[in-house]
């Protein structure tokens, strides 16, 4: 072990516990695939991840945290949804333009400065996509393009946080807690009938929508060949 994680190691650490929390296979390909990021240079950084004492590969690839390894990445998970709920609940700043802010303040924040953050956002339990701030306790989702036309959903949280893709969410007025039925489930198109306004997603953004649904599809086990539309990756 080397020692605290690098801000390039940190940022691979948070997509596999990305890959962790949503139950996909941790694979060098689901992690280039997230990361938008070639295979030779994730399978060099693997190996670093490996050689500093964070992770362990078997015979098949698949990857696993160490007893380390998954306690540095869900601190580093945590103080960045820990900061994004402050500067939206706290600083007033809308939450399709925390995500960025965040991953340039999660490696500065001083212990003194993280007890304080967690003060001021009183009981708030994720951050401003829906997911949880204690790292590792969220709630199971399903992806609103797998959700049939008639089914009534509750959305848990934006999958991929790139900021061009949170502010088209924003936007058309979708948000973590809203509850609405599924209206039309095409092969362009999801629609959603929420109280008196109907809401209309491509479906390579719905791929990105994680919800809980009645009734449910089953549980997806990976991620999508062709990931979306923002420029930045996929999952965080």
């Amino acid at each position: 072990m080397s020692g605290e994680a690098t801000a390039a190691e940190g940022e691979y650490l948070q997509t596999l516990y990305w890959l962790h929390e949503a139950g996909l296979p941790m694979t060098g390909a689901n992690v280039a695939r997230a990361m938008r990021l070639a295979a030779p240079t994730v399978h060099e950084m693997i190996g670093r991840l490996q050689r500093d004492g964070y992770i362990t590969r078997a015979s098949d690839k698949t990857i696993s945290f160490t007893v380390t390894g998954e306690r540095e990445a869900a601190e580093i998970v945590s103080r960045h949804r820990l900061i994004e709920r402050f500067l939206t609940d706290v600083l007033g700043i809308p939450w399709d333009e925390v995500h960025e802010e965040a991953e340039r303040l999660e490696h500065a924040m001083s212990p003194v400065l993280e007890a304080r953050m967690r003060a001021a956002i009183g009981d708030a339990r994720t951050c401003p996509h829906g997911h949880p701030i204690n790292a590792g306790s969220r709630i199971p989702g399903v992806p609103l393009a797998d959700v049939g036309a008639g089914a009534r959903v509750k959305v848990l949280r934006f999958e991929n946080e790139a900021e061009d893709l949170l502010h088209y969410l924003r936007a058309t007025g979708l948000e973590p807690g809203l509850e609405a039925v599924v209206a039309e489930s095409g092969p362009d198109e999801v629609v959603l009938a929420a109280a008196d306004e109907r809401i209309s997603l491509t479906r390579s953004v719905a791929e990105t929508v994680s919800v809980t649904a009645d009734p449910s599809p089953p549980p997806r086990v990976a991620l999508p060949e062709q990931l979306v539309l923002a420029s930045q990756r996929y999952g965080r």
